[in-house]
């Protein structure tokens, strides 16, 4: 039967580790996709850069439209990376009549509703696994392993820069600032590493997998975002003290009010086997009705792990090619016509439990005013540890765990904590999951 063709945008980490995957394992990906997949062109900024892959046989092109137009090419692969120029592409390949595999997360967070809508139209497949926590196949996993369970929710370690940085900090006491110059020099962060650190990148990720666990349209703008900037190896130290571990962590949960979609730092009991995911690993735990808790771990990122879920969706495009585009896999699992419309709750409304830092004065009554400002609101205290006061002030440091609240009122007794004079220092907050 006659190869498959596809086209390249990008020939960068990833667009390299594909040629070089399926180069390799030429014979392997043909015996389980029914015939044999090619790559015939490939478009990149600069052709005469040295590569990590070879790239003799293909046919070289500095104009990703030379591609996208190629009427020999079957499947276009989008490595490009963000919304703009990969979007046009994308919609062009689409409008072409092209089969689609990318593995860019905002593309899909920011404009898959409108893409998968035209893809729906033109009868063609996107396919995105490689989007989402790179080489662990999550994506088929909630979308087709767990298509018999209610999804309740998920939980992932989802961004190796920012877990490499907090595991460095509690592993050898440093500071963030110092473990991402590090991270920076490995190259595990860009030279402006806000989409990392800020968790943005974790945002656009945690909306691809709630719109498959819970069937709704991608809603990217209504994701709480929190980075990992202000955490001191302190925080981490008393995390550890307190046995918990600080994760940067993506949460989905589906409630009775409505959808949580939240990123932010995260206090996760040490026991978990998520809480003991290191370095630049991704994981993700999910909680189907039916199943119960799944735990799924890899490589987030790095060339061949990434290109592994690459050619993945690769093989199921060709599996796929002569089916009916009525009955294939759903873009986001469910059927277009099925997607709830469920209210995503506004992070004010979401019930967590919570680590607070304060820095107070030594001295009676600092305690007592600051219990009473929590018991006001009816929050509750799990414990308390008070450090000794530094040798260059007479300030100490107040570590509290709560029970569970409402963020609203949390929000109304951190500010109340902040006016006492007593209180020399914006309170830390850190919300705390049990993940059971």
């Amino acid at each position: 039967m006659k190869p498959v063709n596809v086209g390249l945008l990008g020939l960068g980490t990833v667009g390299g580790g594909t040629v070089n995957v399926l180069k390799r394992n030429a014979e392997e990906i043909a015996r389980r996709a029914g015939r044999g997949i090619v790559i015939t062109h490939a478009a990149a900024r600069d052709i005469s850069k040295a590569r990590i892959c070879d790239t003799t046989g293909i046919t070289l092109t500095t104009d990703p439209r030379e591609v996208v137009d190629n009427q020999d090419i079957d499947v276009v692969v989008e490595l490009i990376g963000g919304d703009g120029l990969a979007k046009e592409m994308v919609v062009r390949a689409i409008e072409n009549g092209k089969h689609v595999v990318t593995a860019n997360k905002a593309l899909i967070a920011r404009h898959g509703n409108q893409i998968f809508a035209q893809a729906q139209k033109k009868g063609v497949m996107v396919a995105f696994e490689a989007a989402v926590a790179g080489g662990i196949p999550i994506i088929k996993a909630i979308r087709e392993g767990l298509a018999a369970n209610r999804i309740e929710w998920l939980a992932g370690i989802i961004n190796g820069t920012g877990n490499f940085i907090l595991t460095e900090m509690r592993d050898k006491g440093r500071d963030f600032a110092d473990v991402l110059a590090e991270a920076q020099k490995l190259g595990y962060a860009e030279a402006d590493p806000t989409y990392d650190v800020e968790g943005i990148d974790a945002a656009h990720k945690l909306t691809i997998l709630a719109a498959i666990a819970f069937g709704i349209p991608l809603q990217f703008d209504k994701v709480y975002t929190e980075g990992i900037t202000r955490i001191t190896r302190e925080d981490v130290a008393y995390a550890e003290q307190l046995g918990y571990r600080i994760k940067h962590l993506g949460v989905a949960r589906r409630t009775a009010a409505g959808i949580e979609l939240r990123v932010h730092p995260t206090l996760i009991p040490a026991r978990r086997l998520i809480a003991n995911v290191d370095g630049v690993m991704n994981s993700v735990l999910v909680k189907g009705d039916a199943v119960g808790p799944t735990l799924y771990y890899g490589a987030g990122a790095g060339a061949e792990p990434t290109a592994s879920a690459v050619v993945a969706d690769l093989v199921d495009v060709v599996r796929t090619l002569t089916s009916d585009p009525n009955n294939r896999v759903p873009h986001l699992a469910f059927q277009p016509d099925a997607l709830h419309d469920i209210p995503i709750l506004p992070m004010a409304q979401v019930e967590t439990a919570y680590y607070l830092r304060l820095q107070a004065q030594d001295k009676p009554g600092v305690l007592a005013d600051v219990t009473r400002i929590l018991g006001d609101l009816d929050i509750s205290i799990e414990a308390v540890i008070q450090k000794e006061p530094s040798e260059q002030d007479s300030s100490v440091a107040v570590i509290m765990l709560t029970r569970r609240v409402r963020e609203e009122k949390m929000n109304q007794a951190i500010a109340h904590i902040e006016a006492l004079a007593a209180i020399s220092a914006p309170v830390m907050r850190m919300r705390m999951e049990s993940l059971k």
